[in-house]
């Protein structure tokens, strides 16, 4: 059976976006959410998918969803994003 996701808050800059730089963030979308996270926080949390590191020490975070969250997050300056978090198997 599949483990379920585990919510949890993590670093901002902890989280690689390797597809980020395939297309831009629609600007109205992310301005929207950067004005509905500062009133009433994220409502949904980003997927990310951890892998433990090559040296077993530790994790690395992968976002694969919510680009426009995570930007909007980055730009309001927040140290850390919510996010629903998938362990990667082996």
């Amino acid at each position: 059976a599949r483990a379920a996701a585990e919510v949890r808050e993590l670093p901002v800059a902890a989280i690689r976006r390797p597809l980020a730089r395939t297309r831009a963030n629609d600007a109205a979308k992310v301005k929207w959410l950067m004005e509905s996270i500062a009133e009433i926080g994220l409502q949904e949390p980003i997927d990310v998918l951890e892998v433990e590191n090559e040296a077993g020490e530790g994790y690395l975070y992968y976002g694969f969803s919510g680009c426009h969250r995570y930007e909007a997050h980055q730009r309001l300056g927040l140290e850390t994003i919510r996010c629903r978090v998938r362990r990667a198997t082996q």
